[in-house]
C-alpha cells in the first residue's frame, strides 16, 4: 500500500545512527517486498531483531484439501463450527484467532479459514503471504510490531507478509481468514502509477485506518508462531521462535508497508442503470484472486432492469460468496443465511434462486452484506468446509436430486 505514513521517533535520515536518549544506538530493519524493489518500511528496534533464543516445530494442524469432485456448487455453514445460541459446534473455550482456524476451502494461491476467537492468540507471522482478517462480528485488538489496530464488525485488516502479530478479542470475535500466498492490496486499477487511489475507486486514503504509534513492550522468552513453506502435502510447515526479548521494541517506523483497517461500511458501491458485474464490487486483490464485498445499495434503475444477477458461467474461476449480514435476495429459499459460505466452481452456470428473477422487478435497494473471493485456480475443500457441506445445495435450482 503506497501510502507514507510515519510513526514514533525516528532519524532525519534513514541509515543513520538513531539513539535513545542515553546514546544506545537502535538496530534499524527494513521490512520490504519483492528484494528491495517494491513497498517497504524502516523500523528501528531497542533489540537485535534477530535474535533467537531457540528453535522448535509447530504442529499446524489438518490443512488437507479435498479436491471438489464431482463438481458441484456448495453450501458450508461457518456458524455449525462454533457455537450458536443453542450451544451446537465445537466449545470455542480456549480459541484463538491464530491456533483456532479452522480451514474450509484453499488451493495454491490462497486458503480461506474461520474462527470464533475468545483468548489472546500467540504472537504469530505468517511467512508465505499476507493476510486479510474479516471481522463478521465482535472485536478485538490486532496488537502488532508497528502499533495496535482495533478492529470491530465490519472491519477488513491487512496484515502484510511476515508482521509479528496478535489477536486480542474483547469477548468473542468472529473472523474470517484469507490467507494469501502473494500480497494484498487494492485493485492495480483504482490506483495511479504512483500508488495514489483514484477519484473512481470505491474508497480512498481517508478511510484506511493505520496502527497507532509503537510500544516497547518488556519481555523475555517470548514464542513467536512462525507459518512458512516446509515439508508435506501442504506444502506449509510451522515454526515457533523464542526470542530472548519481546518482539515489541520498536519506537519508531516509517514507510509504505504497514498493517491498516478498512470498514466495509466506507466502501461506496457503484450502481448503474442495469446490473454491474462482479469486478464494480472489487475492494482488494492478489495473486490469481481478488476479494469483492457487495454492500447495501441502490439498484439497477433502467425500466426493465432485472436487479438480480443474471445467470452466469465463471469460466476462469471459482466463487465463493461469504454472507455477513442484510437479506441477499438472489439466494433465497437456498438454505443460505447470515454465516453461510456458498462455492459457485468454474464450468458450472449459476445464478439466482427460483423464483427470485422475476421476484427482483422492480426493487429499488438491497440491503445485504456479502464479502467475496474469486479465485483463478480451482478451490478445494479443508477440513471444515467438508464437515460443514450441506450435501443439499446442489440441487437448489432444480428442487431435489433426481
Amino acid at each position: 500500500m503506497a501510502f507514507y505514513r510515519s510513526a514514533g521517533t525516528i532519524p532525519p535520515k534513514r541509515h543513520t545512527q538513531h539513539r535513545s536518549p542515553e546514546g544506545t544506538l537502535y538496530f534499524e530493519e527494513l521490512m520490504g517486498e519483492e528484494g528491495f524493489s517494491s513497498d517497504s518500511s524502516l523500523l528501528y528496534h531497542v533489540h537485535i531483531p534477530s535474535a533467537v533464543a531457540a528453535v522448535r516445530e509447530w504442529e499446524i494442524g489438518d490443512l488437507s484439501l479435498t479436491p471438489n469432485h464431482p463438481l458441484r456448487p456448495i453450501h458450508l455453514s461457518t456458524h455449525a463450527l462454533f457455537p450458536d445460541a443453542d450451544g451446537e459446534g465445537t466449545s470455542t473455550e480456549g480459541v484463538d484467532a491464530v491456533t483456532g482456524r479452522r480451514l474450509l476451502l484453499g488451493n495454491a494461491d490462497v486458503r480461506l479459514s474461520y474462527v470464533v476467537a475468545t483468548e489472546t492468540s500467540t504472537y504469530y507471522r505468517n511467512a508465505i503471504g499476507d493476510e486479510c482478517l474479516y471481522f463478521e462480528d465482535g472485536e478485538a485488538v490486532v496488537e502488532t510490531v508497528f502499533g495496535d489496530i482495533t478492529a470491530g464488525q465490519g472491519d477488513y485488516v491487512i496484515v502484510p507478509r511476515a508482521t509479528t502479530f496478535r489477536v486480542v478479542p474483547k469477548g468473542s470475535a468472529r473472523i474470517y481468514v484469507i490467507e494469501a500466498n502473494s500480497h494484498i492490496g487494492p485493485p492495480k486499477r483504482f490506483l495511479s502509477k504512483y500508488g495514489q487511489l483514484l477519484e473512481h475507486a470505491p474508497y480512498c486514503e481517508r478511510d484506511l485506518r493505520g496502527p497507532s504509534a509503537p510500544r516497547v513492550v518488556e519481555g523475555e522468552n517470548i514464542d513467536v508462531f512462525i507459518k512458512h513453506r516446509g515439508p508435506g502435502p501442504s506444502g506449509i510447515a510451522g515454526s515457533v521462535h523464542t526470542l530472548p526479548h519481546h518482539p515489541f521494541d520498536v519506537v519508531g517506523w516509517d514507510g509504505c508497508l504497514y498493517p491498516y483497517a478498512f470498514n466495509i461500511s466506507d466502501y461506496e458501491p457503484i450502481t448503474g442503470r442495469v446490473h454491474q458485474p462482479p469486478p464494480a464490487h472489487q475492494v482488494f486483490e492478489g495473486h490469481n484472486f481478488v476479494i469483492c464485498n457487495f454492500v447495501p445499495r441502490k439498484v439497477d434503475y433502467h425500466p426493465l432492469a432485472i436487479p438480480v444477477p443474471y445467470y452466469h458461467s465463471n469460466v476462469d474461476s471459482d466463487e465463493v460468496m461469504f454472507y455477513v449480514g442484510g437479506d441477499y435476495e438472489a439466494r433465497k429459499g437456498s438454505g443460505i443465511g447470515q454465516g453461510s459460505i456458498s462455492l459457485h466452481p468454474g464450468g458450472h452456470p449459476h445464478g439466482p434462486q427460483p423464483g427470485a428473477y422475476e421476484r427482483s422487478i422492480g426493487a429499488e435497494f438491497f440491503d445485504e452484506l456479502a464479502v467475496m473471493v474469486d479465485t483463478f485456480r480451482p478451490l478445494d475443500l479443508g477440513e471444515a468446509g467438508r464437515e460443514t457441506d450441506d450435501g443439499v445445495y446442489t440441487y437448489s435450482w432444480s428442487g431435489g436430486p433426481q
